[in-house]
């Protein structure tokens, strides 16, 4: 029999990953990135199901086409409290519709609500903006999961004129191109936000996370996969005091994309 770790002196966090497949590891890499370290063991341990096999959310929220990703969500959530996870948490906005499915398979173990944190960091900033605008899939537009978060915090959502681009960016990431052509369809949608009167940027899909790009430095801009790093971090690591990017004081801004075989 294996004896299960102390888990107060080092807690576990389980990814539900696979949604998608490289989310999971640009969340892994973020965690690993704002661990204060000087030794491997200094890492917060992650337990990981990163299984694509999960059912597709555009399909079953925009398409209406496919069956729901729930059961197969709490399904991943079980196995890694089964594993030893005291914490779960998960690399897509999207599949946040699904959060209280998800807690109700994990109890009593906690779930972070990605969403929930992002509205939170919003409401912190020293400005609070009366609007924002979300780069993010259509379903997370037609779920309503942040104009709910963020009209709890007096805040209201924005999303570009042209969504269908940016769900072209979404799923031509998936099929792995991040060149410059969806980096240049982001890029405006950024710029029609700006000019609908957005006061801050929020990066909402964890797909357009992975494009990397720089957004406009006129507005604060989050990016919602590394608030969730910060939260796993927090949580893992309570003792540290190493300063998180995207703190209210210090906005998110991403880092510039760095061409890996563009197809543009």
């Amino acid at each position: 029999m294996i004896e299960r770790r102390d888990t107060q002196a080092r807690p576990s966090v389980g990814i539900i990953g696979g949604v998608g497949p490289q989310a999971t590891v640009d969340l892994m890499q973020r965690v690993i990135d704002r661990t204060p370290a000087d030794d491997d063991a200094d890492h917060v341990r992650m337990i990981v199901d990163n299984d694509p096999a999960v059912p597709s959310r555009i399909k079953a929220l925009i398409e209406m086409t496919g069956p729901s990703p729930a059961p197969y969500l709490a399904t991943m959530a079980r196995g890694l409290v089964a594993m030893g996870a005291d914490m779960l948490a998960m690399p897509c906005n999207t599949a946040h519709h699904y959060l209280d499915d998800i807690r109700a398979a994990a109890a009593p173990v906690k779930v972070l609500d990605m969403v929930a944190l992002t509205a939170d960091r919003i409401a912190a900033l020293p400005v609070r903006p009366r609007s924002v605008g979300l780069l993010a899939s259509t379903a997370v537009r037609l779920t309503g999961l942040y104009d709910r978060a963020l009209a709890d915090r007096g805040i209201q959502a924005l999303y570009p004129s042209n969504q269908d681009a940016v769900l072209a960016v979404i799923k031509a990431v998936k099929a792995g191109n991040t060149g410059s052509a969806p980096q240049a369809r982001i890029l405006a949608a950024a710029s029609d936000l700006q000019a609908q009167g957005a006061g801050a940027l929020v990066i909402a899909c964890t797909e357009i996370s992975a494009l990397g790009i720089a957004l406009p430095d006129a507005l604060p801009a989050l990016d919602a996969l590394d608030v969730l790093a910060d939260a796993i971090v927090a949580y893992a690591r309570p003792s540290s005091r190493a300063p998180h990017a995207g703190t209210a004081s210090a906005p998110i801004h991403p880092p510039k994309f760095m061409p890996q075989g563009e197809k543009a």
